[in-house]
């Protein structure tokens, strides 16, 4: 199977780890910003916020599922974290 079929379990952790980001403005907010002085940082705190919750992700999980979305503002938000890595 593919991976697109079969997602890795990191993957799904870091699609549901998104979305229970997203739900708290203010988390989401603070992020952003930080992402925007230090790109890699905001990585390590989502990889740090995800373990507070019992998921495993990594930085490559966050970065593949950002990616993947069809946001153009995450996407901005991705350029400039890659920009930073």
């Amino acid at each position: 199977m593919s991976a697109e079929t079969n997602p890795s379990p990191g993957s799904r952790q870091a699609a549901e780890l998104y979305a229970r980001i997203s739900q708290n403005s203010d988390l989401t907010q603070s992020l952003f910003r930080q992402a925007l002085q230090d790109p890699s940082g905001a990585l390590a705190r989502i990889v740090a916020i995800g373990a507070e919750q019992g998921m495993t992700v990594s930085t490559d999980d966050v970065k593949a599922h950002l990616a993947s979305l069809d946001d153009g503002a995450t996407k901005q938000w991705l350029l400039k974290a890659r920009g930073g890595l």
